[in-house]
């Protein structure tokens, strides 16, 4: 008995996003990315209509993905924020995550000139990541130091391949906070007392 060929081609975007992942961004021909996943140029057209549509769904499944990964429910409540941004760091920073950092960065190349739906692609990224880190961190400032240092980390380990002083670095804004958090605390102590 034939296999009934389902509509919505997952398997096909899966090795679409795969491709996208093993060359670091969506910029492949529609040639080369028929090629990577084995099916002609004109099937490809025929299943998505087009380009665009294949980037969308790509984008889509990257996003799924990245929430998976990065959900607040994949860490237990009450552990430190040091905890949480070491599995983080290290998470981001795995050899094998290499090609998602790299079209990651190259959808906000796109968002940088304008494209709306790169630009959707960043904003999400960035509430998931605020939603996560609020759950480990005292306040939104905190949140934003943390994700702006941890974002200018990433850069400069796609740079460097190194991701030791970027822990580092991470590791002493940790310190630093858990350090504002008492001071804070005994502040309004103090006051209360």
């Amino acid at each position: 008995m034939a296999k009934k060929e389902t509509t919505d081609h997952s398997d096909l975007i899966e090795s679409c996003l795969g491709a996208f992942i093993r060359s670091g961004t969506l910029d492949l021909s529609l040639d080369q990315l028929a090629s990577a996943v084995g099916i002609s140029k004109r099937m490809l057209v025929h299943y998505f209509g087009g380009r665009e549509a294949i980037e969308e769904r790509a984008m889509t499944l990257l996003e799924n993905r990245l929430r998976a990964q990065f959900a607040p429910e994949s860490f237990p409540a009450g552990i430190a924020a040091q905890t949480v941004l070491n599995a983080l760091w290290d998470r981001t920073t795995n050899p094998e995550s290499k090609g998602v950092l790299l079209l990651v960065m190259d959808l906000s190349r796109r968002a940088w000139n304008g494209s709306p739906r790169a630009k959707s692609f960043y904003r999400e990224q960035q509430r998931l990541w605020v939603e996560l880190l609020l759950r480990y961190l005292p306040n939104k400032d905190a949140v934003e130091e943390v994700l702006q240092s941890f974002q200018g980390a990433v850069l400069a380990y796609l740079i460097t391949g190194n991701p030791e002083p970027g822990r580092r670095m991470l590791n002493r804004l940790c310190t630093r906070l858990e350090t504002r958090r008492k001071s804070a605390k005994e502040t309004k102590q103090h006051r209360i007392g």
